[in-house]
């Protein structure tokens, strides 16, 4: 997990929009599961849409939150919880027991990529189709934007299945997991393009799984971008550590300069 209870994302700078309307939602996969999400649509939208892919905690109030701080930059944004398949779509009906390290692993042992991809492409498809409000917009592109076990998640959907316009993780750990191949052994499907931020004291991200990853996309012949931030540990991303404070700046401009640069002209 990146983020405590209490955390909350950064603020980039004023707004260019208010958020019109903000609130949880059920989505349903492909193959009849609902789980939860929480959708923030912009006043005044304007290029691409993102899907936020949690931590492996799942849909939490810091994710919630960040939905409405894209939002404000004229992005529509919807963020979704992994656990419908094990633990139904009511977020309330899981009690404060669910995020304790055994019941969440048990929880997270359950995921298959199948149902991950199944969650993400019903996600992406709800954006993609729900216009301005007034009719305008459908099919507007759709960016992935991912931390921790999502950011995982979202270098893994640069696949062409997905029809993303690109990806952005954060911190997402890139090799194989106990013989489960990650975004490095993947890399040769990947189409779309991405944007992968990374702490250089992240424990929990070698340097030496990033720079396998780089190569792995080299290889590949991926259209990417790579940032190693000196110092930065785990989850910086975060508002109100001063240490970090450079590091989610940095960062929040390249997001935002990465949905203009892929979501426009399309």
């Amino acid at each position: 997990m990146c983020y405590e209870s209490d955390a909350v994302p950064p603020v980039h700078g004023a707004a260019v929009t208010p958020v019109r309307e903000a609130g949880p939602l059920v989505l349903t996969a492909a193959d009849g599961t609902r789980f939860a999400a929480f959708l923030a649509r912009p006043e005044r939208p304007s290029g691409a849409a993102v899907v936020v892919l949690p931590d492996n905690n799942g849909l939490s109030p810091f994710y919630e939150a960040l939905t409405e701080r894209l939002a404000e930059q004229g992005h529509p944004a919807l963020a979704l919880d992994w656990f419908g398949r094990t633990a139904g779509p009511d977020l309330r009906d899981r009690g404060a027991e669910f995020t304790e390290p055994g019941n969440l692993l048990t929880h997270l042992m359950r995921l298959t990529p199948a149902g991950l991809d199944a969650d993400i492409t019903a996600a992406a498809a709800t954006l993609r189709d729900d216009g301005d409000g007034d009719g305008g917009a459908v099919g507007r592109p759709v960016i992935a934007l991912g931390f921790c076990f999502g950011g995982r998640q979202a270098f893994r959907a640069a696949a062409e299945r997905f029809g993303l316009a690109g990806v952005i993780g954060f911190y997402g750990y890139p090799d194989a997991i106990n013989g489960s191949p990650g975004p490095t052994q993947l890399a040769g499907d990947f189409t779309a393009p991405l944007l992968a931020l990374w702490g250089g004291a992240d424990e929990a991200v070698p340097p030496a799984a990033v720079a396998g990853f780089e190569q792995a996309l080299d290889a590949a012949g991926c259209r990417y971008r790579s940032v190693v931030y000196p110092g930065a540990p785990h989850g910086f991303f975060e508002q109100g550590a001063a240490d970090t404070a450079e590091a989610c700046a940095d960062s929040w401009r390249g997001v935002l300069a990465f949905l203009a640069e892929h979501g426009a002209g399309r």
